[in-house]
């Protein structure tokens, strides 16, 4: 368990150090997505806002587990994610087109489903 731990230390300490994304838009995410929850609970319903966000944050977890494999612990070059070796210490510059792609069919999919099961 210890492991595991260390391992969501790691990542929580790049999410807060990396420049991928500006920071405002890193701040700005969190009430997105509360007003996301929000919004769609109040259009969908309980059971379609559940379903959603569970198989949203679902494939989620698993575009962040493959990254975060391919790149080594976001050290290596893999697909749109590049990291220049400048000095000693990898500076990732750019998430890339493709981590987008999955995100927005990370998006779409559960919204079909959580239409149809709901």
């Amino acid at each position: 368990m210890g492991n595991l731990i260390d391992e969501i230390k790691h990542d929580l300490r790049f999410l807060r150090s990396h420049t991928l994304q500006p920071r405002w838009w890193k701040i700005l995410k969190i009430p997105l997505l509360l007003g996301s929850v929000a919004g769609d609970y109040l259009l969908f319903g309980l059971t379609a806002t559940l379903v959603f966000y569970a198989v949203f944050l679902s494939l989620m977890f698993g575009v962040h587990l493959v990254y975060r494999s391919k790149t080594k612990k976001y050290t290596t070059s893999w697909l749109g994610f590049t990291v220049p070796q400048e000095g000693q210490r990898p500076e990732p510059k750019r998430i890339g087109i493709v981590c987008y792609t999955f995100i927005a069919l990370n998006a779409i999919l559960p919204l079909i489903v959580s239409q149809v099961l709901s």
